[in-house]
């Protein structure tokens, strides 16, 4: 470094402490007056505006950061939901095949097997025996036949596939129950298929 740009840094420093700054940022200023670009006698330029729009950009920043982690949030408790939805009914279409195979053992035992021969009463004993345990592992799984018969008709577990009139009948109520209907746990597994007194 020689002399002259010794001399010249020197000159600049005196410059500044003429207004007692060291730079032109409004923190650091020492100055009685505030500071502002036209004010100041340093030869930098002030950052005041640079500040308020980093400070700005800072605070937009931070606003996205929080409505981020909040939606990330809100998809992980709504991914819990479905995922804890999904175990809890995960095996309703294999019990709704399974109902759909206990309707048939049920219109097989249901025969009347007094004019049969040992051996056919030997197969539907057979089949009795098969249907309990069906009913069992229905069970087991929270399915839950819908009672209907002599209810009033619910349009939310049961269908009118007919509308017939009893005088000794109430309005509404079901006299006849074409398919039972199930629940599952706390949902619909199938609507019982029913006859309704009109």
């Amino acid at each position: 470094m020689d002399k002259k740009e010794k001399k010249k840094i020197k000159v600049e420093d005196i410059e500044k402490e003429k207004c007692g700054c060291t730079s032109c940022d409004c923190d650091d200023c020492d100055c009685g007056e505030e500071c502002t670009c036209e004010n100041c006698d340093c030869d930098e330029s002030c950052n005041c505006k640079e500040d308020n729009k980093l400070k700005e950009e800072i605070n937009t920043l931070k606003d996205k950061l929080a409505r981020t982690q909040a939606e990330m949030q809100n998809f992980k408790r709504r991914k819990e939901e479905e995922t804890s939805q999904r175990l809890k009914y995960c095996n309703e279409d294999l019990l709704l095949k399974f109902v759909n195979v206990c309707d048939n053992f049920e219109r097989a035992i249901q025969m009347d097997d007094d004019n049969l021969t040992d051996e056919v009463s030997k197969f539907l004993e057979g089949f009795k025996m098969m249907y309990t345990n069906m009913v069992d592992i229905l069970k087991v799984n929270e399915v839950v036949e819908i009672e209907c018969l002599g209810k009033p008709f619910d349009a939310n577990t049961m269908e009118a596939i007919l509308v017939e009139h009893f005088d000794d009948r109430k309005p509404n109520e079901v006299v006849d129950v074409l398919q039972k209907g199930y629940m599952y746990k706390d949902k619909l597994l199938r609507p019982a298929m029913v006859k309704v007194n009109d």
